[in-house]
């Protein structure tokens, strides 16, 4: 049976909160997800995500970004994309210190969470990637970027971010978008796509939006995005 052990560990000086998803195997392969801008490790994506690889014996660990859930700091003031590639980059290094996994890693991201794993995967030697909604560039993002109410300049609008160069040439890349997304333009996973080197994949859910909504897009994303892993990961 699956088990699920509470990790808290450091990202520069900020305490981080996660959840590592352990299946009944020896040192499984692992993937980490990376939330969105506003989200945190809690998502149900991530959390479905998790079972899944599970049963296809593939740990998985989840966990809030410094200033999102109970990884508690100052939102506005410790947000920007290169603090949340450190904080993947020390999930990883605390998760490859267990000594309980095995080496291949996967990466998970949704929204800007994906925007943080494109930018570290050749770095972290990631061996798959998923995406859904991923921002290549952050001035190219539609609707109101600030729902903190402050009055104070978002993240985004303080820390801009354009990973286009560190796309290129990944490989093992599985890219989810809907087209009906009002927050990332979908033009953004065509050009992921055009920049990646196979294996790739897109795959377009009809009428889905940023959040992806429909159940039914939820389950194919898990049932997909989970065999990625499983074929990238297990080899």
């Amino acid at each position: 049976m699956a088990v699920v052990k509470q990790i808290q560990f450091l990202s520069e000086k900020y305490g981080l909160k996660g959840y590592l998803h352990l299946p009944p195997v020896a040192k499984p392969p692992f993937v980490i997800g990376s939330h969105g801008l506003f989200s945190d490790k809690d998502s149900p994506k991530q959390i479905a995500l998790a079972q899944h690889c599970n049963r296809l014996q593939m740990a998985y660990f989840r966990f809030d970004h410094r200033g999102c859930g109970e990884s508690k700091a100052p939102f506005n003031a410790v947000t920007s994309l290169e603090a949340r590639r450190s904080d993947l980059k020390a999930a990883v290094k605390m998760l490859r210190s267990r000594g309980d996994l095995g080496d291949p890693l996967g990466l998970f991201g949704s929204s800007m969470g994906a925007s943080v794993c494109l930018s570290a995967a050749r770095e972290l030697a990631a061996r798959a990637v998923v995406t859904w909604a991923a921002p290549i560039r952050s001035t190219d993002l539609m609707g109101p970027q600030d729902q903190t109410n402050t009055g104070l300049k978002s993240p985004l609008q303080r820390h801009p971010f354009d990973i286009s160069p560190a796309i290129a040439g990944l490989r093992n890349l599985l890219i989810f978008h809907g087209d009906a997304d009002q927050t990332v333009p979908i033009a953004h996973a065509r050009e992921i796509l055009a920049s990646a080197d196979d294996p790739k994949k897109l795959v377009v859910f009809p009428h889905s939006d940023h959040r992806m909504s429909h159940p039914v897009d939820q389950r194919a994303f898990v049932q997909e995005a989970a065999r990625w892993f499983q074929t990238f990961l297990k080899q």
